[in-house]
């Protein structure tokens, strides 16, 4: 077969990566959303990195939890109304805000730690310590 049938008949939707990664990933997010109601992934990795690293720009925060400029300044204004993150402009560049995790988001983040270790053990739950390793693994190594 050549053209544009080419290739059409064996394609298996259920068999691409993008696909596949997509079902695990709406599994996982499910999961947090039982364990963890009151913030999104997004929000409790922000909030994980923040309590990290402390005092950081914004944008490095974004960086650091791979999120853009628009998506970390959404999260942290979310994060802000909810109490759990302080924010100061640079004094040297009012255009740079400074993000800390404010006491109720390092208390929050100290309760919510244990949860978020049981998110991740549930969603690997399905494999072996081994496979658990060397699926991780593999998974940085397509980062």
């Amino acid at each position: 077969m050549n053209g544009p049938e080419a290739g059409r008949s064996d394609y298996i939707l259920d068999d691409q990566v993008g696909f596949v990664m997509r079902r695990v990933n709406q599994r996982h997010l499910a999961i947090f959303a039982q364990m963890i109601p009151d913030l999104t992934p997004t929000q409790f990795a922000t909030l994980a990195k923040l309590c990290e690293l402390g005092q950081v720009t914004q944008n490095a925060l974004g960086r650091a939890t791979a999120m853009d400029a628009a998506t970390i300044k959404g999260v942290a204004d979310r994060l802000r109304k909810k109490g759990f993150v302080t924010s100061f402009p640079d004094p040297n560049d009012q255009r740079r805000m400074f993000l800390t995790p404010s006491p109720a988001g390092r208390d929050a983040f100290e309760q919510l730690v244990l949860e978020a270790h049981n998110v991740t053990r549930e969603t690997l739950a399905p494999l072996t310590p081994a496979e658990q390793d060397t699926l991780l693994s593999l998974l940085n190594k397509l980062t």
